[in-house]
């Protein structure tokens, strides 16, 4: 079964430029946007949390205790943590926290309490990214237009409105996809890190003792001044990580190797020397406290800085935008979603895809969350305690990589995993302080989808089951097909079923009612397997039944969307030998109506219509499986739970 040729139509990974300076530039628009902007509203937070109430400027242990953590914050959980450890952790060249899952869940013994906590935890700490891309667009383009507050007062009324106006745009042309404007990311970019790095040139030379902060001396000091402050401190100073799980997540759209160039050669140095500038300039202007980072820029230069920040915001926006609509789609392949509509925008990669329910979605969200937060100070409240738990949770899984999957001692490991925890700790225990304040929304939306996939895969699991019950033995449907009295008809008979073995319920229906069957009949099965991509040559295995028969598996994975004609044209044309016209191949699809029942012991209360309520509402098999309408047969099969 084996091709020299990619079939079109089967998903392919998009390809890694060449050049290392174009993938560098890339990764530049597609992975540092989130991280790109934080110092946008970063350092003002945490500064004005160590200030305690009190002026800044005036005392430097405030000011360079907080660019001390942010610096050492940097280093350890991105640079170290993220850039060269999770990054080993690739499933197949993909990662992400459901990648990592999948890398790690066959290391755990089946069956085991180990095993189903690590695979609640992985769902849950993927669930809440949700949470991070609701507020990201928010906080980050209501950030960059508050700059205009810097120019005129006048402005305040505006900020609002505008930021409105920009986000309802970017998830209206979310239907476009971003392979034309998606060529502009990696640029603009470059010269928004090219800029910040430049203007925080200026403010180190305002006070280059700002430079001293690269000590640790001054974040113990800040530390030891007053703890619980300092411990609130790490709340505000984490706002200055937000984003370095895209880089892990992000890592199959470019590479593992341009990221890391990247972030040593470009990204780092400039939020280190930008977020040096702005403590530089708080020192010698207390008043700057109020928006260090347009206060770096000179008058002349604030609309331009308002207009590169909200370009820099908006890539950011989609990165997260388009993270989400990635993660929904590992997420159906896993069998954690029900079944939605998928569009693939480009043929250029299997990332540019558009989810029309969840893109609209997180926009009322998102306005939502601008309409309810008076300004960004307010809305960072409600940013990090998402992320947080996300890198809490990734550290863990990163644990038993290590020991598990590279086989690393328990000497290098535990130091390094208790390490690790005891930061992300510090960092998820500050941002639960900040659950009065807002972050309950973020933490609520990710529980609500961590308990609506819990409850969506122990449903079709249960589901399943039920339709395995009604399947028929192949030995005995042949035999009724032998005694004659079912008529046989040229074409081709596709029968979609979650059945992997046996003769599926709706196959015998249509044989039931109808008493006609085409000469070929494929039974199909798509398998999610728990790598990002299966490769085109094994994309399915085919066995003979008898007297025309054939039983098909379509192996998929969780990063890939079946495309169901193709894999039909192939097995034709490869292994049945026969003359394909699209035009003869039918498709049947079962159409399952769940029926809620009130004495069914694998359910309780509300949960047993909530799930009748996600079966009934999955998208039509036809447009998720790619399957022209005009030839599929829906054949109604109810299924009481």
């Amino acid at each position: 079964m084996s091709i020299q040729t990619r079939a079109p139509g089967d998903e392919a990974r998009q390809a890694v430029p060449a050049s290392l300076v174009t993938a560098g530039v890339a990764a530049l628009g597609i992975v540092y946007g989130d991280i790109g902007t934080s110092p946008l509203y970063a350092f003002k937070v945490a500064a004005e949390t160590a200030g305690n109430g009190a002026p800044l400027g005036a005392d430097p242990v405030p000011v360079l205790g907080v660019l001390s953590l942010i610096v050492w914050s940097l280093l350890l959980v991105i640079a170290f943590k993220y850039v060269l450890l999770v990054m080993r952790a690739d499933n197949h060249g993909e990662g992400g926290i459901l990648a990592l899952l999948a890398l790690v869940r066959p290391w755990s013994a089946s069956g085991t309490a180990r095993r189903r906590w690590l695979i609640a935890l992985g769902i849950f700490g993927a669930t809440l990214l949700y949470g991070d891309g609701v507020i990201t667009p928010a906080i980050s383009v209501l950030s960059a237009v508050e700059g205009l507050e810097v120019v005129a007062s006048g402005f305040e009324p505006w900020v609002k409105p505008i930021t409105i106006v920009i986000l309802v745009a970017l998830f209206w042309v979310q239907y476009r996809g971003t392979a034309t404007i998606g060529r502009w990311f990696g640029p603009v970019m470059l010269v928004w890190f090219g800029v910040i790095a430049v203007l925080g040139v200026g403010g180190i030379l305002r006070a280059p003792q700002v430079l001293s902060a690269l000590n640790p001396e001054w974040a113990l000091a800040l530390i030891a001044r007053n703890s619980w402050v300092a411990f609130l401190v790490f709340g505000s100073v984490f706002l200055a990580l937000t984003g370095g799980e895209a880089l892990y997540a992000d890592m199959g759209h470019v590479g593992r190797r341009p990221i890391r160039v990247t972030w040593f050669s470009v990204v780092l140095p400039a939020l280190v020397l930008n977020y040096a500038g702005q403590a530089g300039v708080i020192l010698t202007d207390p008043g700057a406290s109020a928006n260090p980072f347009f206060r770096l820029a000179p008058d002349a230069l604030q609309i331009p800085m308002v207009i590169l920040a909200t370009m820099a915001t908006v890539i950011a926006s989609q990165s997260l935008i388009s993270g989400v609509f990635t993660l929904t789609r590992q997420a159906i392949a896993m069998g954690l979603w029900p079944r939605m509509k998928i569009v693939q925008t480009s043929a250029g990669g299997y990332g540019r895809i558009y989810l029309p329910v969840i893109n609209y979605g997180l926009m009322l969200l998102t306005l939502g969350v601008v309409l309810a937060f008076k300004n960004s100070d307010d809305m960072a409240a409600a940013y990090g305690i998402a992320v947080s738990g996300t890198m809490l949770i990734t550290t863990l899984l990163l644990a038993v990589a290590m020991r598990q999957v590279w086989g690393w001692s328990h000497l290098l490991v535990l130091p390094l995993a208790a390490g690790f925890c005891a930061i992300d700790l510090c960092f998820f225990t500050s941002n639960l302080f900040k659950l009065p304040q807002g972050g309950w929304l973020p933490l609520a939306a990710g529980i609500v989808i961590f308990l609506l996939m819990r409850l969506w895969e122990r449903g079709t699991r249960y589901l399943h089951g039920r339709v395995a019950e009604m399947a028929e033995p192949v030995p005995v449907f042949l035999e009724r097909l032998a005694t004659g009295g079912v008529i046989r008809t040229p074409g081709i008979g596709v029968f979609l079923t979650r059945t992997a073995a046996d003769v599926p319920e709706v196959m015998q229906h249509h044989v039931k009612h109808s008493q006609v069957l085409d000469q070929t009949v494929i039974i199909l099965t798509i398998a999610s397997h728990e790598r990002p991509q299966v490769p085109s040559r094994e994309r399915y295995t085919a066995v003979p039944l008898g007297d025309g028969l054939w039983r098909v598996t379509a192996h998929y994975g969780f990063m890939q969307t079946p495309n169901i004609p193709v894999v039909v044209r192939r097995c034709v044309e490869e292994v049945l030998k026969l003359d394909l016209d699209p035009e003869d191949v039918t498709y049947f699809v079962g159409r399952e109506r769940v029926i809620a029942s009130d004495d069914n012991p694998a359910f309780s209360g509300i949960s047993e219509w909530l799930f009748a309520f996600m079966a009934h509402n999955v998208a039509d098999a036809s447009d998720f499986y790619r399957i022209p309408e005009s030839q599929v047969v829906e054949i109604g099969i109810r299924i009481d739970i």
